[in-house]
């Protein structure tokens, strides 16, 4: 915002006007740099006068802690803000996009919203959280928005964007807030924050996962740098941050960061740390136990297998215990937590697993085969493909993945999109062959879960990776249904098992 200039007698004081994201001043102010943020100190804000914002009117009253009266007007639109609305902490936020047109203002009063990212584990997070806190609330609980569905209260649909555009998202907060949720938890993805849809206001947790190099490509990030650099400006507007501390860039991720710090993990010097975990296979239920120590004492209780089902639940209970909800709340909560597409269990005849999950990376693929393997499969069988008009480096990093790790592999196709279906997979079979892994190639998805249900032995875990919760295959811009709990119903069906 080079050469913004905020120029009022009446902004001076005590308190806080929070513009964007950076620098402090005291006084009347103008401020000359591509800094994100400017706070002024004042008793009384805008009472009646005028502030330029890049170039654009603001007016109305805005007092610091309860009020948001007046109208927002751009060069092309003016956008009403509805009186009493504050962001419950003393900041009113503003933000503008590059061409200085005010897209909002922050009209939230009384909710918490938690922003996750992260290269996996998002979903699985913001789910694991809304069952817990819909557990520990007394009113009408908690909002999703991420990759799967959105609920704010008002609305609820299945989501096309994993962090919806700017006026879309203040429209949830604004539904939210009418409904009278206590919570909003939501996916903050990099390319949202790469392209500032959540810019002007404040989350109050923000949450980091974990990272690893992905959505790197000429429609995605120019580099893992810079992969890197957006996920890390969450934490330069948020009040608390949340990070897994053992995660190996965890720091340089943080780095800048504005907020205050909790971090979780394995490690000893995590403030809330796992313990004695163990991995529970007990009549087809595949899960977790584990002990939680530091921060909160707790024994934990997951029906979803693997070491990332522990941080992930490790996580929401960090962030739950934040706002203090209870041991009974949290226990119940995270036995019956489900997301669908993530290690999701299918019904199937017959003694083997089969489960759906939304592994579509080498990382993500290599973290479940691996945590899968800690409950001893006859055999680990992986079903995947990989999308078209994406990176071709995840293709033969899947493909290594997979021919290194898995007993089988049947490569078929995902979202083909405007590619050759076969130039994919011959894609991945080219990784597959620098391996000793056994593996046939199917194109029909249909088919090759087939061949997967027909084939499977007693005791083997097979795993459709990719879908997850999607519902559709996309093929030169078309996207025709195909839900794969559909596929399996249907395979069974005339397979007659």
């Amino acid at each position: 915002l080079t050469g913004d200039t905020v120029t009022a007698a009446d902004v001076i004081n005590s308190k806080t006007f929070h513009l964007k994201s950076g620098a402090q001043a005291t006084g009347t102010c103008t401020y000359d740099s591509d800094t994100s943020d400017a706070n002024a100190s004042g008793s009384e804000i805008l009472s009646g006068k005028t502030a330029y914002v890049s170039g654009t009117k603001v007016t109305g009253s805005m007092t610091n802690r309860g009020s948001v009266t007046g109208t927002i007007t751009t060069k092309a639109q003016e956008y009403t803000v509805p009186a009493g609305y504050h962001d419950g902490g003393g900041k009113v936020s503003i933000s503008s996009t590059e061409q200085d047109k005010i897209i909002a203002a922050n009209i939230r009063t009384g909710i918490e919203i938690l922003g996750i990212t992260g290269t996996k584990g998002k979903s699985t997070v913001a789910y694991m959280l809304r069952a817990i806190l819909d557990a520990g609330t007394v009113g009408s609980g908690c909002g999703i928005m991420g990759s799967i569905d959105t609920y704010d209260g008002a609305e609820r649909f299945e989501s096309h964007l994993t962090t919806p555009e700017p006026l879309e998202l203040q429209r949830h907060f604004a539904n939210a807030v009418g409904a009278g949720l206590e919570y909003l938890t939501m996916e903050v993805s990099s390319q949202a924050l790469m392209l500032r849809r959540t810019d002007g206001f404040v989350f109050d947790i923000g949450i980091f996962t974990n990272i690893e190099e992905d959505h790197i490509g000429p429609n995605e990030h120019s580099s893992f740098e810079n992969y890197m650099e957006c996920k890390s400006l969450l934490f330069k507007q948020c009040r608390l941050g949340l990070v897994n501390m053992d995660d190996p860039l965890w720091e340089k991720v943080l780095s800048g960061h504005t907020c205050e710090l909790l971090t979780y993990g394995f490690s000893k010097e995590a403030d809330y740390r796992a313990n004695d975990v163990k991995y529970i296979n007990d009549a087809g239920r595949l899960g977790v136990e584990y002990d939680i120590t530091g921060r909160r004492s707790l024994h934990a209780s997951v029906d979803i297998p693997g070491d990332f089902t522990v941080y992930n639940s490790l996580c929401a209970i960090a962030v739950c215990d934040t706002f203090g909800v209870s041991d009974d709340d949290i226990k119940t909560a995270l036995l019956t937590a489900k997301v669908k597409g993530r290690i999701e269990p299918v019904a199937v005849p017959g003694d083997f697993s089969l489960m759906i999950d939304y592994a579509h990376n080498a990382m993500s693929l290599k973290s479940l085969i691996s945590s899968l393997r800690k409950y001893e499969p006859k055999r680990l069988v992986v079903l995947f493909g990989c999308g078209g008009n994406r990176s071709k480096s995840r293709r033969y990093e899947m493909g290594e993945v997979a021919g290194n790790m898995a007993d089988f592999t049947i490569i078929t196709s995902d979202n083909p999109r405007d590619e050759d279906p076969m130039d994919i997979i011959s894609d991945i079979e080219s990784a597959i062959k620098k391996t000793n892994g056994d593996y046939i190639m199917i194109p029909d998805r249909k088919e090759a879960i087939r061949y997967a249900i027909k084939e499977a032995l007693d005791g083997d875990v097979v795993i459709l990776a990719g879908k997850g919760h999607e519902d559709y295959q996309e093929i030169r811009g078309v996207k025709h249904h195909m839900d794969e709990r559909e596929l399996v119903v249907d395979i069974l069906k005339e397979e007659g098992m």
